[in-house]
């Protein structure tokens, strides 16, 4: 028998669209889609009424494969250990929630983590299963994520993010590179790297701009204040690891120090903050600017 997983009761269910193939049921299309998880997990979740169709009916086991099926599951993990650090609501209001994320929290469930993630948090607490982030930073990442708690109006604050009209201030603690000059433009094209979890520099026309900027020398090492201008995966830990000044603590660049299956050592936390964000409120037009009550000093 497979271990009881958990998975928060009020949480939203992850969906997925049937790829094409030769299966003869959504539980065979479902195992093969998901190596990584056993027969059993699935035929447990199933029988639990954890897999729901488009109009969120639960599915039986031999409800016929078809491709293209939208098809909702609840992400469960059999053992999810707590993770000892606690976000805090700078702002919440009818649309809006400004939460300050510790390092080491997933934004949303990923991986190994279901209940331990910032937006499980959050629909617990407020007991809103329609709080959503509006974007995401990394779990290494410290600082502000902002989110929507009203569905009516989320795809106006989604289009803050999609049209570039959301100020975002990063601070970085890494090497200090006085043979440069700021403030600086970096401008480079991304693609995925290798291992998997990582992002690589290549040639060709760019998709990532950060501007960055020394916000306060300490010696060996500088606070940098980074604008990112594009939200690529990793983006501001792969430009200043490419300029030479690796930001501090961080396990995969430039080199991989710890892959993601490895435990967390909580004293080395990476020193990246989203520290500000700012835009033009499209509901109430008014100017909006939070920053972070986390300190990378």
């Amino acid at each position: 028998m497979p271990v009881q997983a958990r998975s928060p009761s009020n949480m939203r269910p992850s969906t997925v669209h049937l790829p094409q193939g030769q299966w003869s049921t959504v539980l065979d299309c479902l195992c093969a889609h998901f190596s990584g998880i056993a027969r059993d997990v699935w035929i447990d979740r199933f029988q639990r009424g954890r897999v729901l169709d488009a109009d969120g009916a639960a599915l039986g086991l031999q409800h016929p494969y078809k491709a293209g099926l939208r098809v909702h599951y609840f992400r469960e993990v059999p053992v999810e250990l707590p993770i000892p650090f606690e976000e805090v609501v700078l702002h919440i209001d009818e649309h809006l929630m400004v939460v300050d994320k510790p390092h080491f929290l997933p934004v949303m469930p990923s991986g190994g983590y279901v209940e331990q993630t910032l937006q499980a948090r959050l629909t617990k607490a407020f007991a809103n299963p329609d709080i959503v982030p509006l974007h995401r930073i990394d779990r290494h990442t410290a600082g502000l994520v902002l989110f929507s708690t009203n569905v009516q109006t989320r795809g106006l604050y989604q289009a803050l993010f999609r049209e570039r009209k959301m100020f975002k201030r990063y601070e970085a603690l890494a090497k200090a590179l006085p043979e440069l000059t700021f403030p600086l433009l970096r401008r480079t094209r991304f693609a995925p790297g290798e291992p998997f979890f990582r992002m690589q520099e290549i040639e060709g026309v760019p998709n990532t701009e950060t501007r960055i900027e020394v916000a306060q020398k300490l010696g060996e090492h500088w606070l940098y204040a980074l604008y990112p201008l594009t939200g690529k995966k990793h983006q501001l830990r792969v430009h200043l690891a490419s300029l030479g000044a690796p930001i501090c603590n961080d396990p995969f660049y430039p080199d991989v120090i710890d892959t993601p299956d490895v435990p967390d050592d909580y004293s080395k936390p990476l020193k990246l903050l989203a520290q500000g964000l700012g835009f033009t409120d499209p509901v109430s037009g008014e100017e909006r600017c939070f920053q972070s009550q986390l300190s990378l000093l």
